[in-house]
């Protein structure tokens, strides 16, 4: 995801990307088991490419929501 978040409220912009959050999250989680102990690393460096900062906070959010079960 690249292109720019369009202006609004937080809450318009969590509920447009809201959705790819999840899915994001999802495919980061799957990776935990096969790449064990460097996945926490991996993972950082993945969220680190997401843009714009608001959407990498959303995946972050969600990647903790669905760890914790």
């Amino acid at each position: 995801m690249s292109e720019p978040l369009p202006r609004g409220s937080r809450a318009d912009l969590h509920r447009q990307y809201q959705a790819q959050a999840v899915q994001q999250a999802e495919r980061l989680l799957a990776r935990r088991d096969e790449l064990q102990g460097a996945w926490l690393a991996w993972v950082a460096g993945q969220i680190y490419q997401l843009s714009p900062p608001p959407f990498a906070a959303m995946v972050r959010r969600e990647l903790q929501r669905l760890s914790q079960g």
